[in-house]
């Protein structure tokens, strides 16, 4: 069952900024990484799905209900992090909390305090004075603190040290076993392929890429870097592998597939060190995008 559809939506800002017949679906029990540049519409679209604007054309639905029309009974369904979070600043991190979850009519804290402790997060002092990094965590704690069956983050780990952002990913890992929904946007590859089961790729407003995380492993490229002894059997090698880069006796080189061949070819030669990686998700993103990586 799709629990989040986007169907054709349009939000046109002039100057080819804003979003453009965007469409995709988000299925139950799914996490999906929404992946793009800064700009390229994935805070325009999260905005519609929460309520806070309208299409100019086609429309948004979470769990069948309008987005727009039904906002307030969708926004009951789901738990949400802006990319940019209107903080009181005035308040210490626990009253902020405690008037949130007032809020959203919520009796029971104890899961909020819960995640507090798992992020390591002392709310007791004044959000003025606190860092981007504890903020971040408050925000985090308000998505998740009311166990909604639905998800919504914009760049939620922006901010976070990477301990913290492994625990961000356990969040995830944690809720996608619980069968949450969840639609995430990102720039931080690795907690991507750690989390995600497919991702939505935007570029410039418009939808470029929709994969699944099993496909891009497979279809992913592997790098290669090969250290000759000798800089003349770099040179030959070269002669059958032409898209291989050379810095002496130094080999870099991307192929898809096994390795038995290479490693035939390369049996032929004197090799001082051998390297291999998969290509990462973000080169691959790169590579959608018209980057060097191809």
């Amino acid at each position: 069952m799709s629990v989040i559809e986007i169907n054709h939506i349009t939000k046109d800002y002039g100057h080819h900024k804003g979003v453009f017949d965007v469409s995709f679906v988000v299925e139950e029990g799914e996490v999906l990484g929404f992946l793009g540049p800064n700009g390229s519409g994935k805070t325009t679209t999260i905005r519609q799905l929460m309520g806070f604007m309208k299409p100019d054309q086609g429309d948004v639905k979470i769990l069948g209900m309008n987005c727009f029309d039904d906002a307030k009974q969708v926004q009951g369904k789901l738990g949400y992090l802006p990319g940019e979070i209107a903080f009181m600043e005035d308040m210490t991190g626990q009253e902020f909390i405690r008037f949130i979850a007032k809020m959203k009519n919520m009796k029971d804290i104890s899961y909020a305090e819960e995640l507090m402790q798992f992020l390591e997060l002392d709310a007791r002092g004044k959000m003025k004075r606190m860092s981007k990094g504890m903020k971040q965590k408050i925000g985090i704690v308000i998505a998740f603190m009311q166990d909604a069956p639905i998800l919504i983050l914009d760049e939620p780990t922006s901010g976070l040290d990477p301990l913290m952002q492994n625990k961000f990913v356990e969040l995830i890992q944690q809720a996608k076993k619980d069968g949450k929904t969840v639609l995430m946007s990102s720039h931080i590859f690795e907690e991507v392929e750690n989390t995600c089961d497919r991702v939505v790729m935007i570029k410039e407003g418009h939808v470029v890429a929709t994969e699944t995380m099993e496909n891009l492993r497979k279809n992913r490229l592997k790098h290669y870097e090969i250290h000759f002894y000798d800089e003349n059997d770099a040179i030959a090698f070269m002669e059958k592998y032409h898209q291989a880069k050379r810095d002496g006796a130094i080999i870099h080189l991307m192929l898809k597939g096994h390795t038995n061949q290479l490693l035939q070819d390369l049996s032929q030669y004197d090799i001082d060190d051998f390297n291999a990686r998969p290509q990462s998700l973000e080169e691959l993103f790169l590579h959608y995008y018209g980057g060097e990586e191809k």
